[in-house]
């Protein structure tokens, strides 16, 4: 278990909702990953991304798909890309990652609350 955290850290987090509009193979990072595009909706944007989930997923099937990723979070460079966003997950028992997402169609740029 890891330190515990108040509310107040919480609220910190500005987690949202969004749709993979675009997702391409990434083939300068260092582990594989895709470079994803991701629609938040008007007051956020599409916001870009990468993501080692290589393993579980195919391009073709990412775009349209409803993830989860923190948005508030500074730019990071990663390669050639300047990723925006954390886009969130779980590592199954073999360590490939299942992306975060809500299980129902929810409007984009929802907050986690």
């Amino acid at each position: 278990m890891t330190e515990q955290v108040t509310i107040d850290d919480f609220l910190k987090l500005d987690i949202r909702v969004g749709r993979i509009v675009k997702a391409e193979e990434f083939p300068e990072a260092r582990r594989p990953a895709y470079k994803l595009q991701v629609d938040f909706g008007g007051e956020i944007g599409v916001k870009k991304s990468s993501a080692q989930i290589t393993v579980l997923y195919k391009p073709e099937e990412l775009v349209g798909r409803l993830v989860m990723a923190v948005v508030n979070f500074p730019p990071r460079q990663i390669g050639p890309v300047m990723s925006e966003i954390l886009v969130l997950g779980f590592s199954d028992k073999d360590g490939h990652i299942s992306l975060a997402a809500p299980d129902h169609e929810v409007p984009i740029g929802g907050r986690l609350h």
